[in-house]
């Protein structure tokens, strides 16, 4: 039986921009390999007026209204463009007069992942996350997946996983391994006994540390790679610094996955730093999973 999610499928915020048509072709073939619907949503940010005129105020949201219709229009072209048959995804589009992260956030309650581009309109290129991605990581409720104007992933480069045995990790592990089986690639799964900095090989035995990080990351993949037999898994067990070889292996990946927060994230905690830095640096699509 499929759930609510699953019904309302794949969540696309679209402003017209770059990283959103990014984001809008991403979804679109992962739409496909899911077999699930698309959202095309465009958020209609409110506009402050410094005079008191209900004709101006008419004709503001006139203007607001036409320009949604054109934001959606265009990411419907983009989505119809990256799918050869184009009516094999069902496709909705729709536009709300709201808060834009605030609104997101409430539609992706009953979304299976919220697709969000790195930049929107009004993004400097150089800007690593604009204002709404990284409002999204902290407040969406279902994953979101942060797309790059500029990643061109080879369809053959695997799923890189961050492990680290947190509650938001198993989450983040079972949405990689669906990843993977659905693309027909590797997994590589990357582990790092420490969160913190370089730490000097003579202050701890380095092979009592890599014989338990082996088994940790043993036993959280066990059960996984039993459920999806296919998926070829590749180990990596690094010391330090997860969300440095998070981004290095990023250059060969086609999607990299990790938990909301890590081990050391309080309950409060919204994101994590090994989320927020591999959401901004990442060479490729990241997947940023939560749980509530």
């Amino acid at each position: 039986m499929s759930t609510p999610a699953e019904n309302a499928g794949i969540l696309v915020a679209v402003d017209g921009s770059p990283g959103s048509d990014a984001a809008v072709i991403w979804a679109a073939r992962e739409g496909l390999r899911r077999k699930v619907p698309v959202t095309l949503l465009h958020v209609i940010a409110p506009m402050m007026v410094t005079w008191s005129s209900a004709v101006a105020e008419s004709s503001i949201a006139d203007l607001q209204e036409d320009s949604s219709a054109r934001v959606l229009v265009h990411a419907q072209q983009v989505f119809e463009s990256a799918l050869e048959d184009p009516k094999s995804v069902s496709l909705r589009t729709e536009s709300r007069p709201s808060p834009v992260v605030g609104s997101l956030a409430e539609a992706s309650r009953s979304a299976l992942m919220l697709v969000v581009g790195n930049r929107g309109a009004g993004g400097h290129k150089r800007l690593p996350l604009g204002s709404v991605a990284a409002g999204l990581l902290h407040h969406a409720h279902s994953p979101v997946v942060v797309i790059h104007e500029d990643d061109v992933a080879d369809a053959t480069a695997p799923v890189v996983l961050g492990v680290d045995g947190s509650p938001s990790s198993e989450a983040a592990t079972r949405f990689a391994f669906e990843e993977a089986a659905l693309r027909g690639v590797d997994l590589v799964a990357l582990h790092a006994w420490s969160d913190i900095g370089a730490v000097p090989l003579f202050a701890l035995d380095w092979r009592v540390y890599e014989e338990e990080a082996q088994e940790t990351l043993a036993e959280r993949l066990a059960g996984w790679q039993e459920q999806y037999p296919d998926v070829q898994v590749q180990r990596r067990l690094v010391r330090d610094r997860p969300a440095h070889w998070l981004v290095e292996e990023s250059q060969h990946a086609q999607l990299v996955v990790v938990g909301s927060r890590g081990r050391g994230g309080f309950t409060g905690l919204l994101l994590g730093s090994v989320a927020s830095t591999v959401a901004q640096l990442s060479h490729a699509a990241v997947a940023v999973v939560r749980i509530h």
